[in-house]
Formats: C-alpha cells, sequence, structure tokens
C-alpha cells in the first residue's frame, strides 16, 4: 500500500504527534491550582470514560483522518490505452478581403463563428489553430480543450488584418511543420479562396508533405467592396471601387488532394456535414496510446473509523455536577 499524497502525510503527522505528546504527558491545569480533596469535591459525577481514553480516542480519529487524507491506495500497475480520435490543424485567413460584408456581420466574423462549430462538431479529437495573410503563425497549439480554442479564435479581431496579399505558401510550409509527426495529416482552412495563381505553389506542398486539404469557403460569388482600416471601400487606379469575390480554386484543391470543400452557410449542417465526412475518412485511425494508473483507493475506510471514533469520543464528554456542603450534612 502506498500514498497519493505521501508529502501530505508527512507534513501533517510530525505536528500531530508533538500535539498528542503534549496532551497525554500534560497534567489537567487544576490540578496545579486546587488541591487534590478540594478537586476531589469538584470533580464530575459522570458515567463518562476517563480522560485519558478518551484523549487517546479522539487522537486515534485525528490520526485516521491524515491517513485518508493522503490517501492511500493499492497499485495495480499500468494499462494501456488506445485513445481514439484525430489531430488536425485548422487555418483562419486574416487577409485584408476577410472585412468585406457579404456575409453578415463581414467574412473574418463569419469564418470565426463557423470555426467555432467545427470545434463543437469535433469533440474527442485534438485541433491546433493557425492564421494567415501574408505571414502565417501559431494561434493555438494542439489541444482537446475546445473552450479554450474558442477563446483564442474569437480574441482574432479587426486588428489581426493584414491588407498585404494572401501568402497561402507561407501557410502551406507553416502547416507542414506543425503537422510533421502527425498521422493523418488534416488541414482545414477557413477562408475566402485564392486564384489558381495564388495557390499554385500551396499544392506542391501538400503533395510533398502528404497533407489532406479540407476548405471551409466564405463569401459570395457576387463579392463585396473591400474594405480598408477604417471601414471604407478601397478604389483601384482607375478609380472604381475594389470588389473581392469568393474564389472556389482552392476548394477545387482539396479535392484533388484527398480532402473536400463546403461553402459555408447559415445554419450549422453544413459544418456538421464535414465533420462527418473527416471522421468517416479517418474512422480507423487512433490519436495515440497513453499509459493509465490502475488504482484501488482505500482512504474510505480510515476516514470512516475516525468519523466514527470522532463521533464516540464527544459523545463520552462529561456532564458536571457539583456537591455542596450544607450545614447539617451533605446534599
Amino acid at each position: 500500500m502506498t500514498f497519493v499524497y505521501p508529502q501530505l502525510f508527512w507534513v501533517l503527522i510530525v505536528p500531530f504527534v508533538i500535539f498528542a505528546f503534549l496532551i497525554v504527558t500534560n497534567k489537567e491545569r487544576l490540578s496545579r491550582i486546587f488541591d487534590p480533596k478540594v478537586l476531589e469535591r469538584l470533580s464530575a459525577d459522570s458515567e463518562s470514560l476517563p480522560s485519558r481514553v478518551r484523549n487517546i480516542i479522539l487522537l486515534t480519529a485525528i490520526f485516521f483522518m491524515i491517513v485518508a487524507l493522503a490517501r492511500p491506495v493499492v497499485e495495480k500497475g499500468e494499462q494501456k490505452v488506445q485513445v481514439k480520435g484525430l489531430t488536425l490543424l485548422t487555418a483562419l485567413d486574416i487577409s485584408g478581403s476577410m472585412r468585406s460584408k457579404d456575409v453578415y456581420p463581414n467574412r473574418l466574423e463569419f469564418a470565426k463563428k463557423k470555426m467555432g462549430e467545427f470545434f463543437d462538431a469535433m469533440p474527442s479529437d485534438e485541433i491546433g489553430v493557425m492564421a494567415f495573410a501574408y505571414n502565417a503563425f501559431v494561434l493555438a497549439p494542439f489541444t482537446a480543450d475546445k473552450e479554450t480554442l474558442k477563446m483564442m479564435v474569437d480574441g482574432v479581431d479587426d486588428s489581426y488584418i493584414s491588407m498585404g496579399s494572401t501568402d497561402f505558401e507561407a501557410m502551406g510550409e507553416l502547416a507542414a511543420k506543425l503537422l510533421e509527426k502527425k498521422k493523418p495529416k488534416v488541414l482545414v482552412v477557413f477562408t475566402d479562396g485564392g486564384d489558381e495563381e495564388a495557390i499554385k505553389g500551396l499544392g506542391d506542398i501538400l503533395e510533398e508533405n502528404g497533407i489532406d486539404l479540407y476548405v471551409v469557403l466564405v463569401g459570395t460569388k457576387k463579392g463585396a467592396p473591400v474594405l480598408d482600416d477604417n471601414g471604407k471601400p478601397m478604389t483601384l487606379k482607375d478609380g472604381t471601387i475594389a470588389i473581392t469575390q469568393r474564389n472556389d480554386a482552392l476548394g477545387e484543391l482539396a479535392k484533388r488532394h484527398g480532402g473536400a470543400y463546403i461553402v459555408a452557410s447559415n445554419g450549422k449542417k453544413d459544418i456538421e456535414a464535414l465533420a462527418n465526412v473527416i471522421h468517416s475518412k479517418y474512422r480507423a485511425k487512433q490519436q495515440g496510446e497513453v499509459k493509465v494508473k490502475q488504482r484501488v483507493e482505500y482512504f474510505y475506510y480510515p476516514l470512516a473509523l475516525g468519523l466514527l471514533l470522532l463521533l464516540f469520543g464527544f459523545s463520552s464528554l462529561p456532564r458536571r455536577t457539583y456537591h455542596t456542603v450544607q450545614d447539617g450534612g451533605a446534599q
């Protein structure tokens, strides 16, 4: 038998031993003040236990409680458990076109909402988050804590948006590095897309590193004006308003590299369908092997015994009555 918290046992047992020694060896305070004959007159008339016995019972009760706090267990060895689940990397587009408002309230906020729905649809999977525009960076490491992921994604606001061109190759290179030791390698991108020229190098990176690409496209084919930092429409050199449209070329690239794509819409059915496709494809895959310690807990035995002794000790406290002497005899 061992203790889960042996340090706690020794921290508590040392002062307990000192306390018990003082209690057992210390004489009654009254015996140092009153004459024994006077004390006999003032002594308790009760059927309670002797004080020494009662002290031993109470101290024993405290000792058993200390043992219970240290959590005694019997180790049964370790067992290897296969954990079902996937490890996926998600990527959020924060380029300037994500300010456009052809979806409510804008493409960035709509993409963040769909990412939150995706996290909910993958409850037992580990997910990492990165953001990309002209550069790519890690937003959250791989974790199964979906609430933390949602908090990190919710923190991405308009100040993160980069007006530079979207570099899909930089996104792909960082994804390859983050997924290097993962199996399978799954990348899910939330973006308004990119043209064939912009995504040309990404396909080579996906193929070289064996990455399966899935894409959630936001925005409309009709498009909307590109907005600057102040929310005003940007203009081209000829004075016309710059319009950005959703480009599905990245979705087609995903289909050619072992994945799929959806066009995000209101409601959760689109994301749930994507999650089902991913889970179905990698159903037999496992996240890894975890060692779990097998223990038999015994803390409740000393705890129950300690409480029983404590109850017995307190219930045996004496009820004092006093003898008085009057003229004519004792009463």
